[in-house]
């Protein structure tokens, strides 16, 4: 007797599921401008309850998040803010490259060329690049933003957990028409926002997500970055 596929064999309902899949994967997008409307908690919750179905090495789980309401969101955003003015460097809890080098350097300048391109921004106008630059810590305008960190003695196998509940919170939001951004650039001042939210130093903050609901008339979220071949980043032996 030939064994059963596992999941559905239904062949309508198997191919409704990876339409819906890749919809969700083609239509998130980083959103750089927000609404200030609030997203219910009940949404919020929801999206979590998904999110957290990532998996994770010896399902140990290891991803914390911190979300604030609207009116946490606009303390933190003013202290961040204020914080980022002052403090310009880089004070991570885990180290970033140095430099990124060959295509990894190449999509980074066209992604953010791209962007530029879109906000109608010259390549050689720094005030205004360091102005977009500096709306990471004003999190887009977003009425929420969840803090993600991982137990410090779990090293970076946790923070790949992290990154596949951060991917997951992500098409989690999407599917309830919340848009996000995740946010590496908040790590530029991880012990600020541990200390700012009471977090110890058994953790490590990871990343941020900013989201909310989407100002669609805003230029920068015309913008959409593109993704290499297939070939590029499989391959088959």
């Amino acid at each position: 007797m030939q064994a059963q596929r596992e999941g559905n064999d239904a062949g309508d309902s198997s191919a409704a599921d990876v339409e819906t899949l890749e919809r969700m994967a083609a239509e998130r997008f980083t959103c750089r401008a927000y609404l200030p409307d609030a997203v219910p908690t009940d949404v919020i919750e929801r999206i979590v309850e998904i999110a957290k179905r990532a998996a994770s090495w010896c399902n140990v789980q290891p991803w914390h998040a911190i979300v604030t309401s609207r009116d946490t969101t606009e303390r933190f955003r003013a202290a961040l803010v204020a914080h980022a003015a002052q403090h310009p460097g880089i004070d991570a809890d885990m180290p970033f490259p140095d430099e990124y080098r060959g295509v990894y350097g190449e999509r980074r300048r066209e992604v953010g060329y791209a962007l530029y391109a879109a906000l109608g921004i010259a390549r050689d106008d720094r005030p205004a690049r360091e102005r977009q630059v500096a709306e990471n810590f004003r999190l887009f305008g977003a009425p929420h933003v969840a803090l993600l960190t991982i137990p410090a003695e779990l090293g970076p196998y946790a923070a790949l957990d992290c990154g596949a509940f951060v991917a997951s919170f992500l098409l989690a939001a999407r599917a309830h028409g919340v848009a996000t951004t995740a946010q590496a650039a908040l790590a530029h001042h991880a012990r600020f926002i541990r200390r700012y939210f009471g977090i110890g130093d058994e953790r490590r903050f990871v990343c941020g997500i900013a989201f909310g609901y989407a100002d669609m008339t805003h230029p920068a979220n015309a913008f959409r970055s593109t993704r290499a071949a297939t070939a590029d980043v499989m391959q088959m032996v």
